[in-house]
């Protein structure tokens, strides 16, 4: 058993994407991955995949996810469900920054680009 003390969430390479890992396989899970994102307004994800099932829990915001050619809005207070293998891109379409925590089935969290090469993140997955 851990106690984490949580990070606030950090700006990466990715534009408009700030991350903490806050528990994964570094703090000794061996099948379950949570982060926090915060996204700037007219942020986005770039278009990905993962190999394990995804869900994100938005605490403040509004944004939509892109996911087999649908567009689905949601807010603060939702929870955005995405199975395993599913293309999909967030966006922050809000005017504040969107606060989002994602729970995964997996550790270390596996993420491909649609062509299904593997995106390189730059954080602790």
């Amino acid at each position: 058993m851990n106690i984490l003390e949580q990070a606030r969430p950090q700006t990466t390479p990715i534009p408009g994407v700030s991350h903490a890992t806050w528990a994964g396989a570094a703090d000794g899970l061996s099948q379950l991955s949570v982060w926090r994102q915060t996204l700037a307004p007219g942020a986005a994800t770039p278009p990905h995949r993962h190999d394990c099932d995804e869900v994100v829990l938005c605490l403040q915001g509004h944004g939509e996810v892109h996911s087999e050619g649908q567009v689905r809005r949601f807010g603060a207070d939702t929870t955005v469900a995405l199975p395993a293998g599913i293309d999909h891109q967030i966006f922050n379409t809000g005017a504040m920054p969107m606060e989002l925590i994602a729970a995964f089935a997996a550790t270390p969290v596996a993420t491909h680009l649609p062509d299904g090469q593997p995106l390189e993140l730059p954080w602790r997955t």
